[in-house]
C-alpha cells in the first residue's frame, strides 16, 4: 500500500478593499465588524501571541510607546493595548493571549492574565523587598518595583517635621524586608514604576491578619476598582468585626478590626488645628511587628472570608465588596442548612463543588 503526501496550500488573504464575507456585519459607519467574521465568531474567541488580528488598514494604529527595558530587539515596534503593528504592512498582531475588545476604530486585546498596571490614587497592598538609604522598594505584582520614600510616611515624632539623618539610620524600625504595607499610589515615574505614600492614618504596616494573593485588574476573575476597597465586616458566630482590604493589584489583607481610636484622635485634632495632639497620636505602636491576641471565633471568620474570595477567583468572578459580602452570607446559609452528621470542618469547607454552589447562590442574590 502506497502513501502520497500532498502539500498543504495556504488560504489566500483577504484584500483590504475586497467585499466583506457573507457572515460579516457592518456597523453604523459602514465598517466591517471583524469580531463577527468567520475567524472570530464572537468576542470570546481566544487570541494567542503572534496571531494576526486583522490586515484591514481602517483600524487605528497605536501611538508608539516608550521603549521597554526588558525588550532586546534591534527594532522597536509599536506596543500597546496588547497589539503590535507591522511598520511594513497594514497587519496588526497580538502580543498577549486574550479576547478582542473593539472600541470604535481601536482593536485591543483583553489579557487572560496580566501584571498590575499602577494608576494614580489606587489603593494597593505591597510587600517590602529591599531597604535603601531614603526609600523602600515594594512589590506590587507590577512589572517594576514601587518606591516608598521616607518623606512619604508618618513618623512617630510627628508628621510635619523634617526628616533627618537620624531617621535614615533608623529606617528599618519603620519597615523591614518582608513587611506588608497598605498604601496609595501618589504618582507614576516615567519608566512606569509607582511612587507610594502612607501619610494617611488609614495606611501603614499590616498586622493581625492573613494575606491572600489573587489576580488583579490585569484580566480574569480578580480584584476590580470599586466604590470601596476597605470596609469592616460584622461577622457572625461571635467573630466580632473583621477588616477587609482589597488591593487593586490583587493583594488582599483580612485582619482583626482595630479600635480606630488612634485615627479618631488624629482626625479630631486635625479639625481643631491642634497639631501637637496630632503628632502625639502617631505612636510607635503603628510600626510594631507583634500581633495582638486574636480569639478563635475571629480567626475562623477570617478563614471563611478568605475561602469566599478564593471561591470567587476560581469561578472567574470579580472580587469587590458586593460579591464578597454576598458570598459570605451564602456560605453562612449553606453552613446552617448542612446535614447534622457533618462535623465542623466539613460544614465550613468552601472548596470544590461546595464553593461553586456558594458562588452560584451569591450571583443569584446580586441579580435580584
Amino acid at each position: 500500500m502506497t502513501f502520497s503526501i500532498i502539500t498543504a496550500t495556504s488560504a489566500s488573504p483577504i484584500a483590504p478593499n475586497s467585499s466583506p464575507p457573507s457572515n460579516a456585519s457592518l456597523d453604523s459607519d459602514g465598517d466591517i465588524d471583524v469580531l463577527r467574521t468567520k475567524r472570530h465568531k464572537s468576542s470570546k474567541a481566544i487570541i494567542t501571541p503572534g496571531e494576526t488580528v486583522t490586515e484591514d488598514p481602517q483600524w487605528m494604529r497605536c501611538t508608539p510607546c516608550p521603549p521597554q527595558r526588558w525588550f532586546h530587539v534591534e527594532e522597536v515596534v509599536e506596543l500597546c493595548h496588547g497589539t503590535t503593528a507591522d511598520p511594513d504592512s497594514a497587519a496588526i498582531f497580538a502580543t498577549v493571549a486574550g479576547t478582542i475588545v473593539r472600541t470604535n476604530k481601536l482593536l485591543s486585546i483583553h489579557p487572560l492574565r496580566a501584571r498590575y498596571t499602577p494608576e494614580i490614587d489606587d489603593l494597593v497592598v505591597g510587600r517590602i523587598v529591599s531597604v535603601e538609604t531614603k526609600r523602600w522598594k515594594v512589590d506590587l505584582s507590577a512589572p517594576l518595583l514601587a518606591h516608598l520614600q521616607l518623606s512619604a510616611i508618618n513618623l512617630p515624632g510627628g508628621i510635619l517635621r523634617k526628616r533627618t539623618s537620624t531617621d535614615e539610620l533608623a529606617i528599618r524600625t519603620f519597615f523591614n524586608e518582608g513587611d506588608l504595607v497598605v498604601a496609595e499610589v501618589q504618582s507614576i515615574f516615567q519608566d512606569g514604576a509607582a511612587n507610594l505614600h502612607t501619610r494617611s492614618l488609614r495606611y501603614g504596616k499590616l498586622r493581625n491578619g492573613v494575606f491572600l494573593r489573587v489576580s488583579g485588574t490585569g484580566g480574569g476573575g480578580g480584584v476590580v476598582r470599586s466604590r470601596r476597597q476597605v470596609w469592616t465586616v460584622h461577622t457572625a458566630n461571635g467573630g466580632g468585626n473583621v477588616d477587609v482590604v482589597l488591593g487593586v493589584n490583587g493583594y488582599i489583607w483580612i485582619c482583626k478590626h482595630t479600635s480606630g481610636e488612634l485615627a479618631a484622635t488624629a482626625e479630631e485634632a486635625k479639625r481643631a488645628n491642634d497639631f501637637t495632639r496630632m503628632e502625639e497620636g502617631v505612636s510607635e505602636s503603628m510600626y510594631s511587628n507583634r500581633n495582638d491576641e486574636i480569639p478563635a471565633q475571629t480567626r475562623k471568620e477570617i478563614a471563611r472570608l478568605s475561602s469566599c474570595i478564593t471561591a470567587l477567583v476560581e469561578g472567574g468572578i470579580r472580587v469587590d465588596e458586593d460579591m464578597v459580602m454576598a458570598t459570605y452570607h451564602a456560605s453562612q446559609d449553606m453552613a446552617l442548612g448542612s446535614e447534622e452528621d457533618m462535623d465542623d470542618g466539613e460544614r465550613d469547607f468552601l472548596g470544590g463543588e461546595r464553593g461553586k454552589k456558594i458562588v452560584e447562590a451569591a450571583l443569584a442574590t446580586t441579580r435580584r
